[in-house]
């Protein structure tokens, strides 16, 4: 269109040169004027550049529809890939302690350090008992519950009067609550442990005829009865072995590096599978003993620990002797134990008996 009106133009503009030429300066002036208004002229005048610029804005306009698409999902992605990030963040699961065995140890070298570690164990606590007082599976039991977040020296100092109070599961069951609330103060959640023990002793009187079952299936059904206090009372009160994760055991075996799991369950089987069975029970008291004496959480008496050469995390706590020597606590410090009727072996090696509750 462009071209053929710039061809009807063309026989305008002759026209107006030859009025010019013929007329004067003035017609030529006023007829070039005049042609100049003209459709054709102005059809002539204006270029072919504004079609073109409309023909290539459009062009643009519609490769950029094109594109719109392709920004549009990116733009809807940009949302998407934010979620799935938090997500992922979510999701992630909670970091374990850098416990990974040490460089080169193979499987079966890993059972050999982790057996020397319980032999030379055994040597240093020979007197090694749970630390919690007690005549039979009864109170063992209720005694293992009340020690949930606080210590066995506690809990020995609080149970006496309770026994003496509610000697029997069918005593303990019928007990007022707010009496035994007030006997379990010291213990701290008085008020949830007393629903514990209540609840487990008529637990026991309904359904086991007042006597504490021997199987770790029924005692997991009692209230406040997990796999840990099972284990304790299963271990001690019926010499069945079972290994005790308590959280100086969870602590200990990460530090040797014998597992990196981090749930109870977990440390449970994977400690398990290095040891015969019949040494659980024993291998649990040599671990809670050690964490209790030397290698504490926080402070860890490394310079007074016999079993140094073979600990992985040899070097988190103190290394001079003399100053670890100072770290160190109950029997092994020169201070009483946990029990106020300890077994005679432990008195025998130098133990002390704990004091009774209130005592100076």
């Amino acid at each position: 269109m462009a071209v053929g009106a710039a061809k009807k133009a063309a026989p305008a503009k002759s026209t107006a040169e030859g009025a010019a030429k013929s007329t004067g300066e003035s017609a030529a002036k006023s007829t070039g004027e005049s042609a100049a208004k003209s459709p054709a002229a102005s059809a002539a005048k204006k270029p072919a550049k504004k079609p073109a610029k409309a023909a290539a804005k459009k062009t643009a306009e519609q490769a950029a529809k094109k594109i719109a698409p392709a920004e549009h999902v990116g733009k809807k992605a940009a949302p998407a890939k934010a979620a799935a990030k938090k997500t992922a963040k979510k999701a992630a699961p909670v970091k374990k302690i850098a416990v990974a065995p040490p460089s080169g140890e193979s499987p079966t070298a890993l059972v050999r350090r982790a057996r020397r570690i319980n032999r030379e164990l055994a040597e240093v606590y020979p007197y090694a008992h749970p630390e919690l007082d007690f005549d039979n599976p009864f109170q063992l039991l209720v005694a293992t519950v009340l020690s949930a977040q606080t210590t066995d020296l506690r809990v020995n100092q609080t149970t006496p009067a309770l026994f003496a109070r509610y000697p029997t599961p069918e005593d303990l069951a019928a007990a007022n609550p707010e009496e035994v609330e007030e006997i379990l103060r010291p213990c701290g959640f008085f008020r949830a442990k007393t629903r514990s023990v209540i609840g487990l002793s008529k637990a026991l009187t309904e359904d086991f005829g007042g006597e504490v079952p021997g199987r770790l299936e029924d005692l997991v059904k009692l209230p406040g009865v997990g796999r840990k206090t099972a284990f304790v009372v299963l271990g001690n009160a019926y010499g069945r072995p079972g290994i005790t994760v308590d959280t100086h055991f969870q602590r200990l075996v990460r530090r040797w590096r014998w597992t990196d799991e981090t749930d109870p369950d977990k440390i449970e089987a994977a400690v398990g599978a290095l040891f015969p069975k019949s040494d659980w029970t024993d291998l649990s008291h040599h671990v809670i003993w050690h964490g209790r004496r030397i290698c504490h959480a926080r402070k860890p008496a490394c310079g007074a620990c016999p079993i140094a050469p073979l600990c992985p995390a040899y070097g988190e706590g103190e290394t001079d002797p003399e100053k670890a020597q100072k770290l160190l606590k109950y029997e092994k410090g020169g201070f009483p134990g946990q029990r106020l009727k300890p077994p005679q072996a432990y008195l025998d090696a130098g133990g002390k008996a704990a004091p009774p509750l209130g005592a100076a």
